[in-house]
């Protein structure tokens, strides 16, 4: 039998009741403990899973592109990329993805005998709970930079004739300019560095719906559920969980000290792993976008000014000063032709 987490949600009074055969039946964490618990009122548990869900978009993708990586840029046959997988499960990044990620380059086509992986169409289906979740974080105003980008990766993988009869565009010829072992090393900091921001991303997100709905998702209770039965198993988890004990508060998993040292450690090869894909013509849409994520979040000023200068250009949209208090809205006649009308302003 499979036993899974569970995220249970709706009337506070009902758990109690029910609690004992839902923990009895979860899937158990390493330390024995049941990946269950109560998440919240209303929908709470429903949208758990959901971010669950969305965040296994993210992972899903983000070792996608570090397999294109080490397959088209570095050369690494299915034998090889089964040994490196198998050794990134002992480390930082062991989890169930890695882990079946690793059996699947090591399995063989019963007719043909070659790695099955490479008989596979690069065309990926989906069910929904990504684009749920990427559209709960627009309304939210929460980037969801590395999800969004998981799920428009797969409506272009499933254009394949479309992408076949684009084979007229042009770009670099894929040849690797660093040791070998040195850029495996590259990836697995990218792929790890990249995982962090998803993570950080889709746990902001549930702070935001919290904060908008009242449901009080307890994240460091999340982190622990997640720690067995789930498709998003990973060994971090209970670093997220310490994460939150140390400042239920939380805004972003990035602020806390123990991710903002690993990001850190991680971030040169990280940057080399994308520039590499870059210069070589590898798409890494999920992993460029945790670097811009990453470096947008830690910018003390952002190009913004110039498009809300814009937006008060062509449309009177009104902008804030820096040498005035928040709140401030102000408008500016460019052309001298426009008069002192303005519109009214609105944030998502």
């Amino acid at each position: 039998m499979f036993f899974r987490s569970c995220r249970p949600g709706g009337d506070p009074a009902a758990w109690p009741h029910v609690k004992p055969i839902f923990q009895a039946i979860a899937a158990k964490a390493p330390d024995g403990s049941p990946c269950c618990d109560w998440v919240g009122a209303e929908g709470a548990g429903h949208y758990v899973k959901m971010v669950h869900n969305g965040i296994e978009y993210g992972d899903m993708q983000l070792i996608g592109e570090a397999y294109h990586l080490l397959s088209r840029l570095a050369g690494l046959d299915a034998a090889a990329l089964h040994d490196v997988f198998a050794r990134w499960n002992k480390g930082r990044l062991d989890s169930y993805l890695i882990e079946i990620t690793r059996d699947i380059f090591a399995y063989r086509d019963p007719e043909s005998g070659k790695p099955l992986v490479d008989l596979i169409l690069d065309a990926a289906g989906q069910k929904g709970t990504g684009k749920w979740m990427a559209s709960s974080a627009t309304d939210l105003g929460i980037p969801l930079t590395i999800i969004t980008e998981a799920v428009f990766a797969r409506c272009l993988s499933a254009q394949k004739d479309e992408r076949l009869a684009a084979e007229v565009l042009r770009g670099p010829e894929p040849k690797l300019a660093t040791d070998r072992e040195a850029f495996i090393q590259d990836v697995e900091m990218a792929l790890y560095a990249s995982k962090i921001i998803s993570y950080a991303q889709g746990f902001a997100l549930m702070n935001a719906m919290s904060r908008e709905s009242g449901w009080t998702i307890n994240n460091g209770a999340v982190a622990l559920m997640w720690r067995g039965g789930c498709i998003i198993r990973s060994v971090f988890l209970g670093k997220i969980k310490e994460a939150f004990d140390r400042n239920a508060k939380l805004t972003n998993l990035l602020v806390d000290p123990y991710f903002a040292a690993e990001v850190a450690q991680a971030g040169p090869g990280w940057r080399r792993a994308v520039g590499a894909g870059v210069a070589n013509g590898i798409p890494l849409p999920a992993m460029s976008a945790a670097l811009a994520y990453f470096d947008g979040y830690r910018s003390g000023r952002l190009p913004a000014n110039l498009l809300q200068a814009q937006r008060d250009y062509f449309g009177a949209h009104t902008y804030e000063r820096v040498d005035k208090p928040r709140g401030q809205f102000f408008h500016t006649n460019w052309t001298g032709r426009g008069g002192t009308t303005a519109s009214t302003t609105y944030n998502v």
